[in-house]
């Protein structure tokens, strides 16, 4: 009988994701020696230890007892659409959306955007500590992604560079 629904669950959703991973990497990739590795190597490997620590914690799940038999609590939809919602917010400010003729706004409007919209997931949201952290990671993005790695890609709105 299960005796920790939480980590049962859990441990099935690792084997499972795990699983698949492993399978897809094989199934898609070339895989290579352990000399000569090929694209699929690292994702099948990291697949597999996912899925053997899968199984190790749905076995726990099994054998430990634990106080209350740790249900598994409600769902929680209100953050689910928050990281969802901010992550689509991402995207679209990013590249912009040309359908319906929003242009890109840029990494940096991005940025805020999504981290705005993502601290509202949590229980407590502080102006304050939001802004700080929007500004820190747009000035970390901007050096690893622009300066550093030199990718093309909007830093501010069209409307405004040009």
């Amino acid at each position: 009988m299960i005796k920790s629904q939480k980590d049962f669950f859990s441990g099935l959703m690792f084997t499972l994701v795990g699983a698949g991973f492993a399978w897809g990497a094989y199934s898609s990739y070339s895989i290579g020696t352990g000399a000569r590795m090929g694209p699929g190597y690292f994702p099948m490997l990291l697949g597999i230890v996912l899925a053997v620590l899968g199984a190790f914690v749905t076995f726990y799940s099994l054998v430990e007892h634990t106080e209350d038999g740790d249900k598994i609590g409600a769902f929680a939809w209100r953050p689910l659409g928050y990281v969802l919602g901010a992550n689509v917010a991402f995207g679209v400010l990013l590249g912009g959306l040309p359908s319906i003729g929003l242009p890109a706004m840029g990494l940096i409007a991005a940025i805020f955007a999504l981290v705005i919209i993502a601290s509202k997931a949590g229980d407590h949201f502080v102006w304050k500590d939001v802004l700080l952290l929007s500004v820190v990671l747009s000035i970390g993005s901007y050096v690893a992604f622009i300066l550093l790695l030199k990718l093309q890609m909007p830093v501010w709105p069209t409307f405004i560079t040009g």
